[in-house]
């Protein structure tokens, strides 16, 4: 998902409310809260979602109601809470009316396995491949066709989305993108060799092989968000602009601000 692009202010629909939870105490008190506050309909029949919890579970509720393109407001009862707004009891109808809709566009994963099998998953934060055993990764990289990294010695490498880059990119010394610039981060995760590879930026539109290498002895799984796969051989990645997710946030704290100042975060 690369080069978000936030839309043009448009009222949101209030009429009907779904909320839904994450199944921890924090979370389940403030869904029956708001429930008894502002009532609520089924998510398949909503205008908008509110989805209490942290990061985690807001990704899991936009990629559980893809199908209905219905935005998310999320609402922060975890820890961290990047891409969540924060929790207030009251004037939710007026805070989702005043909201600024961010629509994300994700990455598609298609993996094939050392059986044979193929996969596809969407990442709204990241693709990544990470070591399987006790023993380093040896991953091939092509973009565009052409061989970057003839064999990447690792414990994996990712490739993030702008939204995602101040998650598992950063936390692996990759770069903080801004929201609409239209890149990606290819970052390595522990690379050995080469030593000094630090990674790349990439424009959004970037179709990314990674071919793991000796892959029997040294097996590999690629995670897409919360969906893993195991034991892969090939995994190709690119930005889908034919899926989008859509995020609402309080103008105040909109994800473009945020992720901005990250990047001035001392």
């Amino acid at each position: 998902m690369s080069s978000p692009a936030k839309k043009p202010k448009t009222a949101i629909k209030t009429d009907r409310i779904a909320i839904v939870a994450a199944d921890f105490d924090e979370a389940q008190a403030a869904l029956s809260q708001l429930t008894q506050t502002y009532g609520a309909v089924d998510p398949q029949e909503a205008d908008v979602i509110v989805a209490l919890g942290g990061d985690g579970f807001v990704l899991q509720t936009l990629h559980r109601y893809i199908d209905r393109k219905v935005p998310v407001f999320g609402m922060n009862r975890g820890s961290v809470g990047f891409l969540m707004n924060d929790y207030l009891t009251d004037d939710l109808l007026i805070r989702l009316a005043n909201a600024e809709p961010v629509t994300l566009y994700p990455l598609r994963m298609s993996t094939k396995t050392a059986d044979g099998s193929t996969y596809e998953s969407l990442a709204i934060n990241e693709v990544s491949l990470l070591r399987q055993s006790y023993q380093a990764a040896k991953i091939k990289i092509q973009v565009d066709g052409v061989v970057r990294i003839p064999e990447l010695i690792c414990d994996g490498v990712l490739l993030s989305t702008p939204a995602g880059s101040t998650a598992y990119n950063l936390s692996a010394h990759g770069p903080i993108i801004p929201l609409n610039a239209g890149i990606l981060a290819l970052t390595p995760i522990s690379a050995f060799r080469p030593r000094r590879w630090r990674g790349a930026l990439l424009s959004r539109t970037a179709k990314v092989r990674f071919t793991v290498l000796d892959a029997k002895k040294r097996p590999v799984h690629a995670t897409a968000d919360d969906t893993e796969i195991r034991n892969v051989v090939e995994v190709d990645v690119h930005e889908d602009r034919a899926a989008s997710f859509q995020l609402l946030f309080d103008p105040e704290t909109n994800l473009e601000e945020r992720i901005l100042k990250e990047q001035f975060a001392t």
